[in-house]
């Protein structure tokens, strides 16, 4: 005799039907709110944003494809996803305070976001500098400085690094390192007088030409990885540069900030290049108060034994090439994504 089959109310099959829809549309909505934030987001970006974060999907993929080649390449991507969700919430953070105060007048607020949105590309070329250092064997596992030995050679009959240690004093040593330093303001500099002149296209302009020349950059150090003289010809010369303040500056960065491997094309000069083609375009006359300071600062590169001569030379190629096409960037609409709807005196 069979088991007799439990009867089910219409109700008992329909409360679970309902509860699993009322799920879905949940799921559905808060879906539909995340693709509504991510598109507000992605609206407030401008030209910078876009090469910021076009640079982190070509070296996320690039991570993603030569992963055996990285001891930690998930902890590399989990970074950079972090960084662009961070831009992404900068920008959009930015974008609502400013429409809040010209709705209801600015705040404390306003001026905290205003300052942030505009000043973060600092802090994302310091993350993707000192990430280069994780990067540069992502293609190539060894180095590649013979080649560039072996250029300046060629080009100059000696090895500049060590050919430069007979004119070394304390005082040039110490020259050579301020100019060394300076390129750490270059970028302040043009864009602080633009911030302060409120000159926002300018602004942008600026930070886009930097970010298209150290993404060059950045890309050609992980095909092409180059350690720098002051590893591969360590030993090769008599002793250490000595010299004052200045030096002793240079040494404490270096013990600290050093990344070995991504020497080409010399980022300091692809940087400094990109200011110095932003304030030729925006600020003229800052053109000519920067230039002797950002040629010194191309030797000093030499005479400190951080670069070769190609280093150089790349740099100066990258940069300008960075200024090029990040003209052109700046050209399409909404490339300038914030507007001077508030003060920031």
């Amino acid at each position: 005799m069979s088991p007799e089959r439990p009867e089910f109310r219409s109700e008992e099959i329909a409360l679970p039907q309902r509860l699993l829809a009322g799920a879905s549309a949940n799921d559905s909505r808060i879906l539909a709110a995340l693709q509504g934030e991510l598109t507000a987001a992605w609206e407030a970006c401008g030209a910078f944003e876009w090469v910021a974060l076009g640079y982190l999907a070509l070296s996320g993929f690039l991570i993603a494809l030569f992963a055996e080649n990285s001891p930690h390449p998930g902890r590399l991507l989990a970074a950079q996803t972090l960084v662009a969700v961070a831009i992404l919430a900068l920008c959009l953070a930015g974008e609502r305070s400013a429409a809040r105060a010209a709705d209801f007048g600015e705040q404390w607020t306003t001026h905290f976001w205003h300052f942030w949105r505009h000043w973060y590309p600092h802090l994302f070329f310091l993350f993707c500098f000192e990430e280069l250092g994780k990067l540069v064997h992502l293609a190539n596992s060894g180095w590649k400085d013979a080649k560039l030995i072996a250029f300046d050679h060629w080009l100059t009959g000696v090895h500049p690094a060590i050919w430069l240690e007979q004119f070394a004093t304390p005082a040039r040593n110490d020259f050579f390192q301020f100019t060394y330093l300076t390129y750490f303001t270059y970028l302040l500099l043009v864009g602080g007088i633009l911030y302060y002149r409120r000159d926002w296209r300018g602004y942008w302009a600026v930070m886009t030409y930097s970010a298209v020349g150290y993404a060059i950059g950045y890309v050609i150090a992980m095909f092409f990885p180059i350690e720098s003289p002051w590893f591969a010809m360590a030993g090769a010369w008599h002793s250490d540069l000595h010299g004052g303040a200045f030096t002793a500056t240079i040494n404490f960065i270096e013990r600290f900030g050093r990344v070995r491997g991504a020497a080409f094309p010399s980022e300091h000069v692809a940087g400094s290049m990109a200011a110095l083609w932003g304030a030729w375009r925006h600020r003229r006359w800052l053109f000519w108060v920067l230039l002797p300071l950002v040629m010194c600062m191309c030797a000093s590169t030499i005479w400190g034994r951080y670069h070769y001569i190609a280093d150089v030379f790349a740099g100066l190629a990258t940069g300008t090439l960075g200024y090029w096409l990040g003209t052109w960037i700046m050209t399409h609409r909404r490339a300038v994504a914030t507007e001077p709807r508030c003060s920031t005196n």
